[in-house]
């Protein structure tokens, strides 16, 4: 689970095209059929909706090329006003970058030496055991980091999870930068040396191997809370299984995936897991669209298809609307981890159902009402006919509450009893923008998918962990990946 410390215009193409390589034209290929999801398919964005896409990320780009400290290059775990990095932030943000030079909001240029400044950043920050002035140890990171002096921030804990967003960030540019200038063979020669010093074995559960620990502080050790059941973890114990230098047991991907819970309350059953930012997150980097392990293959689906089901499910609860919250409905959905309404310090009268920072999923114990734009800009990958369209009615329905300089804004509350007009969070989470970035990327031309999969570290932790078929059993072929 995410854990928080603080509350911290392109050209268009035809639309046989943009069927062709979208998400649902990738469903309907598969024989993915439409009880996995009600709305009609295939779904052609209107020119509107592609104008709002191009909109979309290039606003949301702006948060991490501008936000991002020029001397470190450590994004901060959010804006306006942070100094503190979440080096998962800083994940998402090299991709990002990557996304930038193909869609011409920077040069390529001046890509890579952002990204060199930032991977010399993480390489010369000091690891040890100590508990101040370090950035890490083993190899890992820890989840915030002063984003001036490239230190532990906030005593916040050594964590596996942001250690693995981080290098899915660092192989990205380790992928795309191919060139011979001496910039970018020295942004490979980091990125190599970076990934191959995290000790993922390390970082075993010493009571529960081979499962991987959440963390580890100086303070009292490893955390005992594990990655097991279903969530982020997955691309933690892929990029862990893959290491050429310190790999966990080859057993850790069977032991994860042996603690599944399947729900099909809601439609198909699909591996559960509440907020939607766990059936997101892998996915940014990992294609698994066709390929499936011992699991998937059992079940005859794909993790792909599982998140596709997640989408729907989360969108029915919102729309059954069980708790009775204001602006939930076809339109109103969106449950993940984000920012919330409650002030803690001064609670209005009838605020004890709301939350500050939680993540929310489709069940009344974590549900207060709270929306997320990264909910449905992170599902735009699998669900575009009900994503785009509510991340469109969020922009008309709300204006600049809601969106701003750097696109959407956090979060939203319509309920909340201390804010007659409703709450609106101030506030960009690097975490939550680059889901939407990116996964509105991987929609429109799939270039994150077809960049990671040229990863030979990717794909040998994918082959451990099980998997097989689709684009891991054929010749890696080249699709276009010119811009709609």
């Amino acid at each position: 689970m995410r854990m928080r410390h603080t509350r911290t215009a392109l050209c268009a193409v035809g639309a046989a095209a943009l069927f062709a390589f979208s998400p649902a034209g990738a469903r309907a290929a598969a024989g993915v059929t439409q009880g996995d999801a009600a709305a009609p398919r295939p779904f052609r964005a209107s020119p509107a909706q592609q104008a709002f896409l191009d909109q979309l990320q290039r606003d949301t780009f702006k948060f991490f090329w501008e936000a991002s400290p020029a001397g470190t290059g450590l994004t901060p775990d959010r804006a306006p006003g942070s100094d503190v990095s979440s080096v998962a932030a800083v994940g998402f943000a090299l991709t990002s970058y990557l996304v930038g030079v193909e869609r011409g909001y920077v040069s390529r240029a001046d890509a890579a030496a952002r990204t060199l400044v930032t991977l010399e950043t993480l390489w010369r920050a000091p690891q040890g055991p100590e508990a101040e002035g370090t950035s890490g140890h083993h190899g890992l990171y820890y989840h915030f980091l002063d984003a001036r002096r490239a230190v532990r921030a906030n005593r916040s804990e050594l964590s596996t999870i942001d250690t693995a967003l981080l290098m899915a960030g660092v192989l990205s540019s380790q992928a795309y930068f191919d060139r011979e200038d001496a910039t970018e063979r020295a942004i490979r020669r980091l990125a190599d040396r970076l990934y191959r010093r995290v000790d993922w074995a390390w970082a075993t559960s010493p009571r529960h191997a081979p499962l991987l620990s959440m963390g580890w502080s100086p303070e009292a050790g490893f955390i005992d809370v594990d990655w097991s059941g279903y969530n982020e973890g997955m691309l933690l114990y892929v990029l862990a299984l893959g290491s050429p230098t310190h790999p966990v047991d080859p057993r850790a991907w069977e032991a994860w995936a042996s603690s599944y819970q399947w729900d099909g309350s809601r439609g198909p059953a699909h591996v559960a897991f509440g907020p939607l930012f766990g059936h997101q997150y892998s996915h940014v980097w990992i294609d698994f669209r066709g390929i499936q392990d011992r699991v998937m293959r059992a079940r005859g689906s794909d993790y792909f298809q599982n998140s596709v089901r997640a989408t729907y499910a989360n969108r029915a609860y919102c729309i059954a609307n069980p708790g009775g919250w204001k602006g939930y409905g076809e339109l109103g959905w969106g449950l993940t981890a984000s920012d919330g309404p409650l002030d803690s310090a001064r609670p209005p009268p009838g605020a004890e159902r709301f939350r500050a920072y939680w993540a929310r999923g489709a069940d009344a114990a974590t549900d207060d009402g709270t929306i997320a734009p990264t909910a449905a800009g992170g599902s735009v990958a699998f669900a575009p006919e009900v994503a785009i369209p509510t991340l469109v009615s969020f922009k008309e329905r709300f204006g600049d509450r809601l969106y701003g300089a750097y696109g959407f804004k956090d979060a939203f509350n319509l309920s909340y009893p201390g804010a007659p007009q409703g709450w609106f969070d101030d506030a960009y989470l690097g975490i939550d923008q680059g889901p939407i970035l990116l996964m509105v990327e991987n929609y429109r031309t799939g270039f994150v998918w077809q960049l990671l999969r040229k990863s030979p570290v990717l794909a040998s932790g994918l082959e451990r962990a099980g998997f097989s078929g689709g684009w891991l059993g054929a010749p890696e072929r080249q699709a276009s990946l010119s811009l709609r």
